[in-house]
């Protein structure tokens, strides 16, 4: 069995929720998470983090929203753990060095997208430039807001795994 899984399976259920939450902002999903340990294969947690996302509802989704930084920004609404930072600036990365303009832009588009949908933009930023970022919001702010909500879940789901994959590799 992988050392990762081993740990993650031997935390108090306290300490494994901790864990969850640098993972996924939403207390229910992590409370979730350590209830269901232990985990045989890291397979099976990806797939159990994928069922119990795809579980709750939309003010769990919201929750998990705001423990985001919006994009091109350090901070989150609510307060998270110095590695839940260090992984979003990572995953931002492809903001932080672009112009200016596309800065300025990405700031216009993320205060119009909140204005539209009363949540901040999540999408999966890992690998994605300014640019591209700048596009996918842009073109998203054409969806209505139900459907928007459930984009952003499944972008979230996407971000949570990344982050789950970091974890059990650290």
């Amino acid at each position: 069995m992988n050392q990762s899984l081993q740990w993650l399976n031997k935390l108090s259920p306290d300490d494994a929720r901790a864990e969850f939450l640098k993972c996924c902002g939403c207390e229910r999903w992590a409370a979730a998470m350590s209830e269901a340990r232990p985990f045989d294969t890291i397979d099976s947690i990806f797939v159990t983090g994928d069922q119990i996302w795809r579980s709750l509802g939309s003010e769990d989704w919201l929750e998990a929203y705001r423990a985001h930084p919006r994009i091109g920004e350090k901070k989150a609404e609510v307060q998270q753990s110095q590695r839940a930072e260090s992984w979003s600036a990572q995953e931002q990365s492809g903001v932080t060095n672009s112009a200016d303009a596309i800065k300025t832009a990405l700031a216009d588009a993320n205060t119009r997208y909140e204005n539209r949908f009363g949540f901040i933009f999540i999408v999966c930023a890992s690998g994605k430039s300014a640019s591209e970022i700048l596009a996918i919001l842009n073109s998203r702010l054409q969806n209505d807001p139900q459907a928007e909500l459930s984009v952003a879940a499944e972008e979230q789901r996407k971000i949570t795994r990344l982050r789950l994959e970091k974890l059990l590799s650290q």
